[in-house]
């Protein structure tokens, strides 16, 4: 058996519940632009299911995901491609409570990597948040701000409750 056989074997139960999925999808021809006009971009965490926080389901909305939700060059771009060529019309921008990111500083991140991965992590910058609520407001206006945003999107910030499964706005 060859490594990647073997190594693709870790995968059996994800390629199975693949094969159960393809058995009722239903986006075949589906165009990929958001039909709800939403852009979420979020937490890489695995508490937050994007489309169920909002009431929306897959092919309604542009998800962008990341260590602490945060916008920066990637996530730009993304949002200037939805908002001129995939429907979006409004972007949330959602950290959420006890994220690893922003209750660990970037040394604690460092080291906490370099010990699981028994190699110096001290060079990799993992964007540690020191103050949540100041970063989504930093993040909210560099989406507000950027000229390439279409003219007219409507952008709102919120912390997702990962306790509650509420969202709190943040202007």
């Amino acid at each position: 058996m060859t490594e990647n056989a073997s190594a693709a074997k870790g995968f059996d139960d994800l390629i199975a519940a693949n094969r159960a999925y393809a058995d009722s999808f239903d986006m075949a021809g589906f165009d990929g632009i958001a039909r709800a006009g939403v852009a979420i971009v979020t937490c890489m965490d695995s508490r937050i299911d994007p489309l169920g926080l909002v009431g929306l389901r897959p092919g309604d909305a542009k998800i962008f995901r990341n260590p602490g939700g945060r916008v920066g060059t990637d996530a730009l771009e993304a949002l200037v491609l939805a908002t001129h060529l995939l429907n979006v019309n409004r972007i949330l921008v959602v950290p959420h409570t006890r994220c690893a990111m922003a209750s660990n500083t970037e040394a604690e991140l460092r080291e906490r990597v370099g010990a699981s991965a028994g190699e110096d992590a001290s060079w990799m910058t993992f964007h540690a948040i020191t103050d949540q609520e100041r970063a989504l407001r930093e993040d909210l206006a560099k989406v507000r701000s950027h000229p390439l945003i279409a003219a007219g999107t409507e952008v709102a910030g919120f912390v997702y409750d990962v306790d509650t499964g509420l969202l709190r706005q943040v202007d």
